[in-house]
């Protein structure tokens, strides 16, 4: 019953979706605030549509193209090892967040995508919320502390801030189940079908696609392991069995941590990082006040925010009556279950505040650490917060002395007092809005406290009280993630335009670009398979961002800030670079007036505009320079004398036979065959010649001429190159796994 409960109550939250076809999906971003989409809708609503949430567009930015191309290619029974479209071609399995090998992706292999993906985003806080059910039923908690804590952690910050990615809340959802299978182990019931369960969580949380998330999770499953088996006895063979369980889960999931280490040694992870010293990369003190008052500072959703940037990574609220009984729990309970998640608990306030302890990562630079946004802590806080309120509900119910729950009730009404008493003067009219409906909730919640204390000794009282406390707990929570949180229309969903339509009739194998951020934004691209070389993704790869700046600069200069900030979108249309690159379109809001592009299509405001120099995908060169160091490669890159379309940059080309290429006469390049992890292309050349090929340079690329291996040499700082021998050949470039 307690199962079916939680499960009701997810069909309440979700109702948009089950019964009107609204996809949980921030789809109304993409006609609301991009062009070509706008163009569609400008007659009706000249300012375009309006959107709920400008604050969610990642999901519809990153996670769900890639996650598109990552099922077209796995429904091919391909490996998703490259992503053409985007960042002039990056590696797609290895960005850990496409989630290639996540097993509720079978879902996409039965239904429309679009539905898929919405019934994923469901399971997220409907799997953590039962998943945690079950392990509090575990700690043999009574059956309403164990559903209060399901629907608080279910329905916090954590979960409604990242509810529509689909990847982040994936990953944490495990834990509980993580850490039931843990106790279920150390008690020697059915040892072996719990050590799959453990094995499966741990595998199923990593692949569900964010390293931060699973990081945390990782740490906080081996403490709370070590935690029980001092607990237990301290007996060797589960020990042995834990680590072995762990070591296993470490070589099969080895088919994504090494391509990915692999990528994170090669991006711009460590270089394009914001300072920690940026308001906003700990949780500032004063946002504290978002666990008594989400909204104190406003919401995106009502445009009236104005906190400390963003809203969605510093917002952990759990509820009220969560919070009361949360601090009940730590105020009387004296158990080691309280003791372990109070602990967890104050741990993560200290890390993820700006304290001294806080900013020793970053002092010290420690590798991973220092680029970690500590703000993600909050997923442990509100997992703490979530068992610890369901601690402190269960022992309100059994304790006899329940008047003291008179204290954290008086604790609570001195902060919301003195809210109200500090009411910034410039912010009053917010932030008395926003403190009427937690100021009303904590009323009716000591009430209902009052009612349980003095009626404790009736059955059918305390029954019924416990009904209305679960339900304002889950009312409270209803309306602070239905205010974050869009539904949208199906047909907002990435919607075809004349605009796409006539990039995707008219540019073959070549490039399209933007001169402003307003169209196309980056990864879109992906969903239309229109190549480009914009890219949003914080492991692009670093060389590309070097290169990428220095034509923004006009200059042989990579030395950073670049000032990308994991977001790449050039916009020097008159650089040779982006000849090279393959531009062949140029989409822009306004005139543009150059020798090299001609307007050869509108659509609203959108134009788009033919580049008449740009390179083809792949050519020969009739010269061939060497260089020893990218330093020396991007000055002769970018020296006057050199014209990409006639000469190559090699670097590191020593001890291998080179050629020095002589005028062609009879060149012809034809590729046969462009997909995402295969290029077949039909050569003839009268003289050993040197094919360019203006895809990124990564090592997981290997080249064939008429069958026999031949080398990739890193060319014009960031592209490929092969030598091709006299005559016509057979060239094939194909992507691997390691």
């Amino acid at each position: 019953m307690p199962v079916l409960f939680i499960f009701l109550v997810f069909v309440l939250f979700f109702w948009q979706f089950l019964f009107k076809s609204l996809l949980p999906i921030p789809a109304d971003t993409i006609i609301g605030l991009y062009h070509p989409f706008r163009d569609l809708y400008v007659k009706e609503y000249p300012n375009g549509i309006p959107f709920k949430n400008f604050l969610i567009t990642d999901p519809v930015r990153q996670q769900y193209p890639w996650r598109d191309l990552v099922i077209s290619l796995e429904k091919k029974l391909e490996l998703p090892l490259w992503n053409p479209y985007n960042f002039s071609g990056t590696p797609l399995l290895a960005n850990f967040q496409s989630a290639p090998f996540y097993f509720i992706n079978t879902l996409f292999f039965i239904m429309p995508f679009a539905v898929a993906w919405s019934l994923i985003i469901l399971l997220g806080p409907l799997l953590g919320g039962i998943f945690l059910f079950l392990y509090l039923d575990n700690l043999k908690l009574s059956k309403w502390g164990c559903i209060l804590g399901a629907i608080t952690f279910a329905f916090s910050g954590f979960f409604m801030s990242w509810l529509e990615w689909g990847t982040i809340t994936h990953v944490g959802l495990w834990l509980s189940l993580i850490l039931l299978s843990t106790d279920k182990l150390l008690s020697n019931k059915k040892r072996f079908r719990w050590s799959l369960i453990y094995l499966f969580s741990l595998i199923s949380s990593f692949f569900a696609g964010h390293l931060q998330i699973f990081f945390y999770l990782f740490i906080f499953s081996w403490i709370y392991f070590l935690a029980r088996w001092l607990q237990f006895g301290k007996k060797r063979n589960i020990f042995f069995i834990f680590l072995f369980l762990n070591l296993l889960f470490i070589i099969i999931a080895s088919i994504q941590w090494i391509p990915t280490l692999q990528l994170i040694s090669l991006s711009a992870r460590n270089v394009d990082v914001l300072d920690f010293n940026n308001p906003g990369w700990f949780i500032p003190w004063q946002h504290m006040i978002q666990f008594v008052a989400p909204d104190f500072f406003g919401n995106p959703t009502t445009l009236n925010y104005w906190g400390v940037w963003n809203y969605g990574e510093l917002v952990g609220y759990v509820g009220i009556i969560s919070l009361i009984l949360t601090l009940f729990a730590m105020f009387f309970r004296r158990d080691k279950k309280t003791l372990f998640f109070g602990t967890f608990l104050f741990l993560s306030l200290v890390f993820s505040l700006p304290t001294f302890f806080a900013k020793i990562p970053y002092l010290l630079k420690i590798a991973f650490f220092d680029t970690a946004q500590p703000t993600r802590l909050i997923f442990i806080i509100d997992f703490s917060l979530a068992v610890l309120s369901a601690l402190g509900f269960d022992y309100l119910l059994k304790v006899k002395r329940k008047i003291v729950i008179i204290y954290p009730l008086i604790f609570l009404s001195v902060i919301l007092g003195s809210l109200w008493v500090f009411i910034p003067k410039e912010h009053l009219l917010v932030v008395k809005s926003n403190l009427f409906l937690p100021t009303l909730i904590f009323i009716c919640s000591s009430i209902l406290f009052l009612i349980l204390i003095a009626f404790q000794k009736k059955r059918r009282i305390v029954l019924i009280a416990c009904i209305i406390i679960l339900t304002v707990a889950t009312f409270d929570l209803f309306r602070f993630g239905w205010k974050f949180t869009p539904f949208t229309q199906k047909s907002y969903l990435f919607p075809s335009t004349k605009t796409i339509a006539f990039l995707q009739k008219n540019l073959g194998e070549f490039r399209i670009m933007t001169t402003d951020s307003r169209i196309l934004p980056p990864n879109f691209s992906t969903i239309y398979r229109l190549q480009n070389v914009d890219g949003y993704d914080p492991l692009y790869l670093l060389r590309y961002g070097e290169l990428i700046a220095a034509s923004e600069r006009g200059k042989p200069d990579i030395t950073p800030p670049f000032g990308f900030n994991r977001i790449i979108i050039p916009h020097n249309y008159n650089s040779k670079i982006i000849d090279l690159l393959g531009v062949k379109f140029v989409l822009s809001l306004s005139e543009i007036s150059s020798s090299k592009l001609k307007e050869v299509f509108q659509e609203g405001e959108t134009r788009v505009y033919e580049n008449i120099n740009v390179a083809p995908r792949a050519f020969f060169v009739e010269k061939v320079f060497y260089t020893k160091d990218k330093s020396q490669t991007i000055k002769e890159v970018f020296a006057d004398y050199f014209d990409p379309k006639k000469a190559a940059v090699v670097e590191k080309a020593e001890g291998v036979n080179m050629i020095s290429p002589g005028r062609c006469t009879r060149c012809k390049v034809d590729i046969v065959s462009y997909r995402e992890n295969e290029i077949t292309i039909k050569a003839e050349v009268n003289v050993d010649g040197f094919l360019v090929l203006t895809d990124s340079y990564y090592p997981t690329w290997h080249a064939k001429i008429d069958g026999e291996e031949t080398e990739i040499f890193r060319t014009d700082y960031n592209f490929r190159g092969i030598i091709v021998p006299a005559g016509k050949r057979r060239i094939e470039f194909y992507a691997t796994l390691f």
